[in-house]
């Protein structure tokens, strides 16, 4: 094995590392960070697509009111993220289908 492949053989490795990854470990320490600093009040989102409010936190436990006196009982691992006013926007309908109704 000459340097010249032994160089790239090291490039490949080292491309790969920082492609994929570096930015994989970079999410799953958001993920993670973001379960840890879940509190009572924040409004959240789990992988299931159910949107509640945190009303107790335990260690592994989170509990989610969903609808009045409607609770349920989830692992923390199963919360997706938090939500925030931007994500509870309604996009504006687009009046462009109310030209083609006049024709």
């Amino acid at each position: 094995m000459d340097i010249g492949s032994l160089f790239f053989l090291v490039l490949v490795i080292g491309a790969f590392y920082y492609l994929l990854l570096r930015p994989q470990q970079k999410r799953e320490r958001a993920r993670r960070e973001l379960v840890r600093s879940l509190q009572v009040g924040d409004e959240v989102v789990t992988n299931a697509g159910i949107h509640g409010v945190v009303v107790e936190v335990e260690d592994a436990v989170v509990w989610l009111e969903v609808a009045p006196d409607v609770e349920l009982k989830l692992s923390r691992d199963s919360i997706a993220g938090k939500v925030t006013e931007a994500d509870e926007e309604v996009a504006e309908p687009d009046d462009a289908d109310d030209d083609s109704a006049e024709d």
